[in-house]
């Protein structure tokens, strides 16, 4: 099996490296930036959109009328070609929205696909046109390198390393299955009872958030006191996301540790935190309370979590199951009868069929499983990032198994 892996550390720059590496990634702003305006120009006409290799002979000319272009390296800039191309593809993709400008002092990155050189036991690396660049190493890097990213956070310059190796495949240690349900009062309820609880990162800061912004906006833009209220607000949103990425880890690293097969639902989080806005002829629903559940939703992290758990379980020989969320939280999972009325509060569950009683998102939680467990017998299709579909087990367990 080939693992990718990415590490990334915090570098120790001087002030003239400083200097280049800010220029580097404006040079590669605006070279992303033109290439963008030229497609949106080619659209606008008619024209077919360009491809990499066609934007590559476009940026000949656009050196050639920019002298100051030469003064990075044309990897770089061919990567911020390659980063619309791949924009592209996400929008027509429906993976994310259609690209935009980048503007200056937001996503300050640049990445070189090839002439680094990494030297771990005297701390440092050598990075072409900068030279050998100290950096704070906390762990090994392990295989070889494919391409190294330099970016700017928080005023603090920072390198991620992609790795690629090859490893023996992995055999969970464990025997034991789980289904996994995701709320807002409690971050994922697993179905064997354990519950982890939500860390709500934003919601504990927002005070501190709305202090600073309020205090920004009565500064003179662009006025030194201005760049530094800007630089604290960045910094808190940094904190918040550090938080958040912290705590996903450690519960997905349980989670992956303790259980070979994982499933989830199949939430699609861009619809369920989509805005509430209306208009005189079409009228919303929870105007009001919609825009308050959004940013709980987005506190949480889910999609991040699942991606984690995914690929932590790919690395450790297990599986991940994703199955439609529909009727999870109405449906008993001793009888398997749906209905509103099972489900009256939040947090209990009680049956009007047959009269089981449990709480809600463990009851959830086990209907997800058993979910998990139908599309295994049945071999469904199903969304996963480390599971392979099984082959059809007998009728009579095909058709138990949706109870």
């Amino acid at each position: 099996m080939i693992r990718r892996q990415a590490y990334k550390f915090q570098l120790k720059t001087n002030g003239a490296q400083a200097r280049q590496m800010r220029g580097f990634a404006g040079a590669c702003r605006f070279v992303f930036n033109q290439a963008l305006a030229l497609q949106k120009s080619r659209y606008e006409a008619g024209s077919k959109k360009l491809g990499y290799a066609e934007l590559c002979a476009e940026l000949l000319s656009l050196k050639n009328s920019n002298a100051w272009l030469n003064e990075s390296p044309s990897q770089t800039l061919q990567q911020a070609l390659k980063d619309l191309e791949r924009a592209y593809k996400n929008f027509f993709a429906k993976r994310a929205d259609f690209p935009r400008f980048k503007k200056k002092g937001l996503s300050n990155s640049f990445r070189f696909p090839q002439g680094c050189k990494l030297d771990q036991l005297n701390n440092r690396i050598f990075l072409p046109k900068l030279g050998w660049m100290q950096y704070r190493n906390s762990r090994a890097v392990l295989g070889e390198i494919k391409n190294v990213t330099v970016s700017l956070v928080c005023g603090q310059w920072a390198v991620s390393i992609q790795t690629e190796r090859e490893v023996s495949d992995a055999i969970h240690p464990s025997t034991t299955a789980v289904g996994i349900d995701m709320g807002i009062a409690q971050f994922a309820t697993l179905s064997d009872g354990d519950v982890f609880a939500a860390v709500n990162s934003f919601k504990h800061k927002q005070n501190r958030l709305a202090r600073y912004q309020r205090a920004l906006s009565r500064k003179v833009k662009f006025s030194s006191n201005w760049k530094k209220q800007k630089s604290k607000i960045g910094k808190l949103h940094q904190t918040i996301a550090n938080i958040r990425k912290d705590y996903l880890h450690k519960t997905t690293t349980i989670i992956s540790q303790n259980h070979a097969l994982i499933v989830i639902e199949d939430l699609q989080v861009r619809n369920m935190s989509k805005s509430a806005s209306s208009d005189l002829n079409q009228p919303g629903r929870n105007v009001k309370a919609k825009p308050g559940l959004n940013r709980s939703i987005l506190d949480q992290g889910w999609f991040e979590f699942r991606r984690q758990l995914e690929y932590k379980q790919n690395w450790a020989g297990g599986e991940v199951i994703a199955v439609p969320p529909q009727f999870t939280s109405q449906r008993c999972s001793c009888c398997g009868s749906v209905s509103k009325e099972n489900r009256k509060t939040q947090a209990k569950f009680a049956c009007i069929a047959c009269g089981y009683q449990a709480n809600a998102d463990v009851n959830a939680a086990m209907n997800i499983l058993a979910a998990g467990h139908a599309v295994i017998a049945c071999g469904e299709v199903a969304q996963s990032g480390a599971s392979v579909k099984q082959e059809p087990a007998e009728s009579t367990m095909c058709e138990t198994s949706h109870v």
